[in-house]
């Protein structure tokens, strides 16, 4: 009688059915990366009541705006690192409580300093949550289901941001605006009780690193109920061949990365740009137009669903059709754009140019999520992630800034929307590229060779 048998767990993952398993990670991880964005993003809707409490002007509240972005840029390098070297599900579980209590703190008297320097250390655990949770997702899908997940968990992000307006509307009326950050911080705090007995760790992660073989077992046998699996048997990943290294940036970079990695951060840098300006100033910008408050956090918030919509309109094609399908929004976007900032337009008018230009704008940011993760293999796809969404920061940190400086300079206020239809363009050339050169590797058979002999072989997420 043989003792153990060697497993697949790459053949396991590719010949799955959707189980329950799978659903019930899905939605953990919407879950919390809905109090990731609501956390992120409420402050923007309570600016005006944080500026009047602490007397800031425009260019102060663009560097709080940014101060927090800065964090989400630190936290992709640290919680990247964390969740490669200690796993996906420890680190996850760390940055949800983090930035459950440091939101919790935002609700505390304090002074201007004191606000920039906990916005800071909020941003880089909420930073940190996002890589892991693709990174999480993916090495438990199928191929060709992997960017339909990471869009799907997206709008976890996107819906925490919409409900972020609302939500403001009806607390700060009557328990004060300090009392938004203290739901959003007990919500992410009780959320973590809900990962600490259903998060499962990555299957790939712990066969990679060799480690806790009984898991690996139980939850491969949730993948392929019926098949009998075993603690004792071997089980190993077969699209990764080699030995696990110890990450380096230059990993990044190897063969057709090369040219895929410097295009992708290209592409972020200038899409975050745009949809961060939107999001720290959208409220405002409105207001400066001359619509009421509840209208401009009712629009905005409709924006946030608009650019989910965007996402799923998007991610299907991205997993049938490849990264190219991702160039066809920004394309649709920067028309829009100029229209609103050159054109005379009623009100109406312009509140619907604005809904489906943040639609296709925030669905081509969608569709970069989606691929960020599926060009990298498991052993450094946490890396992989957070380098891509931290470089990202980049545009996230400049994009409010900008906002502040062009907001305050003799620029028409609808001019700025003129300016910012550089970066869709951007993000469509980017991306054809990257399509272009996706496409040219599956012609020549190039897909599974994306990494050195010596090293782990790619796991790309490309429609066969």
């Amino acid at each position: 009688m043989v003792d153990h048998q060697s497993i697949d767990v790459s053949e396991i993952i590719e010949s799955q059915r959707l189980t329950g398993f799978i659903t019930r990670l899905v939605i953990i991880s919407w879950v919390v990366t809905f109090f990731d964005g609501f956390d992120m993003n409420v402050i923007a809707f309570v600016a005006p009541d944080l500026a009047a409490a602490l007397d800031l002007n425009r260019l102060m509240l663009g560097k709080v705006f940014s101060a927090g972005l800065t964090g989400t840029m630190i936290g992709g390098f640290l919680f990247g690192y964390l969740g490669d070297r200690f796993g996906r599900r420890p680190s996850i579980i760390l940055a949800t409580l983090a930035f459950g209590v440091l939101t919790l703190g935002l609700a505390l008297p304090m002074g201007y300093v004191a606000l920039l320097g906990l916005r800071l250390i909020q941003g880089i655990a909420i930073g940190g949550l996002l890589p892991l949770c693709w990174a999480l997702n993916i090495e438990y899908v199928p191929r060709n289901y992997r960017s339909t997940v990471v869009t799907v968990i997206m709008l976890g992000y996107s819906f925490g941001n919409s409900f972020a307006g609302p939500l403001t509307i009806w607390f700060a009326p009557r328990y004060g605006w300090r009392s938004v950050f203290v739901f959003g911080g007990c919500a992410a705090v009780l959320a973590t009780g809900i990962l600490i007995p259903l998060l499962p760790e990555s299957i790939k992660f712990l066969a990679n690193k060799n480690k806790r073989p009984d898991l690996i077992a139980k939850f491969a046998a949730r993948l392929a109920p019926g098949r009998a699996l075993r603690p004792t048997d071997d089980y190993f990943v077969s699209d990764e061949i080699g030995k696990a290294e110890d990450f380096k940036v230059s990993m990044l970079f190897r063969d057709e990365l090369g040219r895929i990695t410097p295009l992708l951060w290209i592409a972020y840098i200038a899409s975050s740009i745009a949809v961060f300006f939107g999001l720290s100033w959208g409220p405002a910008v409105l207001q400066m137009l001359g619509f009421s408050r509840s209208t401009a956090a009712l629009a905005a918030s409709a924006n946030s669903i608009g650019g989910a919509i965007g996402g799923l309109l998007l991610m299907r094609f991205t997993d049938t059709r490849g990264v190219m399908s991702i160039a066809a929004l920004p394309v649709l976007t920067v028309p829009m754009l100029l229209v609103m900032g050159l054109v005379k337009l009623g009100g109406s008018e312009f509140i619907v140019l604005n809904f489906f230009s943040t639609m296709f704008l925030v669905g081509a940011h969608f569709g970069l999520h989606s691929v960020a993760g599926v060009f990298y293999p498991s052993a450094y796809r946490a890396n992989g992630a957070g380098w891509a969404t931290s470089i990202a920061k980049i545009g996230s940190i400049t994009g409010p800034m900008i906002g502040g400086v062009a907001l305050s300079s003799r620029l028409p206020v609808k001019s700025t929307f003129a300016v910012m239809a550089v970066c869709p363009f951007i993000v469509g050339v980017a991306m054809y590229i990257v399509g272009h050169l996706e496409r040219r590797m599956s012609r020549n058979g190039q897909r599974r060779r994306w990494a050195k002999p010596v090293a782990l072989a790619t796991d790309v997420g490309v429609p066969d």
